[in-house]
């Protein structure tokens, strides 16, 4: 059984995009031509079905909020009732919880309880509301129905009792306005059985640059989520399938890739833009421009295609957030004159950050090409018809972009700066932006591997053969484990973004010195300076006394050897190995 609401959604869409395609019909110039035949060739940017997370709902609600806001609800529960059948089930399926000291008038055969304070977690069908009683907490489903979860919640308080910018599915947040009182009402009986949602999100741990080794290093995923469905959990992304809503702005955000968007994932929206550019182009359309936005908005969007050039291109995303940086200067490349992101008041704030931030780098990245930050735009769906609009495009590649959308970004920027003469091949970002080096004061480093050892992406690589570190700029995402693990502190990030394309591809030694010999066998087994940075800090020890500071200038078979042997000539000797 489907969700309702996800129906009527759908029927929406259908209808919208009906209004857009008649709007893109109608439009009879050399550009509205082309835009049209391009749209028509193209393939659709849809979606294989993912994989899915049931819910299982009975229906039973609590209403929980001061005694005002929880009479006013049951009394417009009570006059819906009858049209929503539910007549006889009302005080069966609801309870009302009232967190002040109020005593509401409820209508007939309707009943409260008062909590001072509840904790709230779970989702349709599974949450878990505990409430303080005798100084202990106590199960409220179980204590008033006899069950262990609710699977609605209707929280009409004014500060909520749930805190993410999303809710889960199945909470009712009407105090704080993110959902009306009628839908609440109308949930009671549309939100009965079993439901299925996609899985939004492909996680990878092995990209992941979350953590190493007990050390935390990004966590731009978590920050960006606005249903809270990401946490750390022993060190380690945790995404939870039943709190996630699609939003895709982790997947913006994460610059390893671990976490990627599946509707659709951005390589195929990419490629859509790709062959969009190229149909339009071969029509004879010019200047296109690429006008991202999200399923939700696109009632709206259609009264304002209306007085929109025919040169903009419109390409629907599930969510505005499910593409970045990658995309939007792939565009550029392929031809686009400029790439505009269409954002509306229901964005989450966290998800507006994300792209706030995204387009900021843009903007670094234009002002270094010498070009305007209008190229790539987010602008509100209000003042969409507002907004400058550019007629020359930078390039016309012709070529697909392949490789991860690192690699992608990568390329669009050096084909955009081939022809673009700078005074510096460093430019700067923003802060936080995941582009940049860094700077290791080599004369401190002992090459203990450490930030070797916890890099994510392989930017530092140990040389192998012999005492050394290399770097890949390209691949450093600026998640600062190195920095953190390095026992000397002598690493610190460089952010910002080179141009030199050899430079910042090329893996380049960072520091490397001779190895120490074994004094017994001569065999190179570490780095010099470590281990005369063992020799000094350990000459006082008791165990490294008289000639035990040799092993030291041992490798380890013949430090082994040699204790060995000492055992045997001095029984005395061996509590001090």
């Amino acid at each position: 059984m489907a969700f309702e609401t996800m129906a009527k959604k759908t029927m929406s869409t259908e209808n919208t995009i009906t209004t857009l395609n008649q709007l893109v019909e109608m439009t009879a110039d050399a550009n509205g031509r082309a835009r049209q035949r391009a749209l028509t060739a193209t393939v659709t940017l849809g979606n294989l079905i993912p994989p899915t997370v049931t819910f299982v709902s009975q229906g039973l609600a609590l209403v929980i909020g001061d005694g005002a806001a929880v009479a006013a609800f049951a009394k417009q529960l009570s006059a819906n009732s009858a049209a929503l059948a539910l007549t006889d089930q009302v005080a069966d399926k609801v309870v009302l919880v009232c967190t002040d000291d109020t005593s509401p008038e409820l209508p007939d055969g309707m009943a409260f309880f008062y909590a001072r304070e509840a904790e709230i977690n779970g989702f349709l069908g599974e949450f878990d509301v505990s409430i303080t009683h005798t100084m202990t907490k106590q199960n409220l489903a179980k204590i008033t129905r006899g069950r262990e979860h609710f699977d609605l919640v209707i929280d009409v308080s004014q500060s909520g009792f749930h805190f993410a910018e999303l809710p889960p599915l199945g909470y009712y947040a009407v105090g704080r306005g993110l959902s009306t009182a009628a839908e609440a009402c109308d949930a009671l009986s549309d939100m009965v059985g079993t439901f299925d949602k996609p899985k939004f999100f492909r996680l990878d741990t092995d990209k992941c640059a979350h953590s190493a080794r007990g050390l935390e290093g990004c966590t731009r995923c978590i920050e960006a989520c606005p249903a809270d469905a990401l946490s750390s959990v022993e060190q380690a992304i945790a995404i939870n399938p039943y709190l996630c809503q699609g939003m895709g702005s982790c997947a913006t955000a994460c610059p390893t890739e671990a976490i990627s968007y599946a509707l659709p994932d951005p390589d195929n929206t990419q490629h859509f833009v790709f062959q969009l550019i190229t149909q339009y182009r071969e029509q004879g359309g010019k200047s296109p421009i690429i006008l991202f936005y999200a399923e939700a908005t696109e009632a709206e969007l259609a009264q304002q295609m209306a007085v929109l050039p025919s040169r903009v291109i419109p390409v629907r995303l599930e969510e505005l957030a499910s593409v970045g940086l990658d995309t939007w200067f792939s565009a550029l490349a392929y031809g686009a004159s400029q790439v505009l992101l269409v954002s509306s008041p229901s964005l989450p704030p966290k998800t507006q950050a994300v792209l706030t931030q995204e387009v900021a780098v843009a903007s670094a990245f234009l002002k270094a090409l010498n070009q305007g930050e209008e190229r790539i735009a987010l602008t509100p769906l209000a003042s969409l018809t507002q907004q400058p609009l550019l007629d020359d495009a930078l390039l016309e590649h012709s070529e697909k972009l392949l490789g991860t959308k690192r690699e992608k970004l990568a390329k669009a920027l050096d084909l955009l700066a081939a022809n673009v003469v700078t005074d510096s091949t460093m430019s700067a970002v923003p802060d936080g932006a995941p582009y940049g080096r860094i700077d290791v004061a080599t004369s401190d480093c002992t090459l203990c591997m450490g930030c070797v050892a916890v890099c994510p992406t392989d930017a530092l690589k140990s040389m192998g053969d012999r005492p050394g570190i290399t770097f890949r700029e390209q691949d450093c995402v600026q998640c600062g484990l190195c920095e953190k693990a390095c026992p000397e502190s002598v690493i610190s990030l460089s952010p910002g973004y080179n141009w030199d394309t050899e430079a910042r591809q090329q893996r380049q030694v960072v520091h490397e010195e001779p190895a120490a010999e074994c004094i017994s066998c001569g065999k190179a087994y570490a780095p010099v300076s470590m281990i005369n940075m063992l020799i000094e800090k350990l000459q006082n020890h008791s165990h490294f006394q008289d000639d035990a500071i040799k092993r030291l200038s041992m490798c380890e078979d013949c430090r082994v050897r040699d204790i060995v042997s000492d055992m045997i000539d001095n029984p005395d000797k061996q509590m001090k190995v």
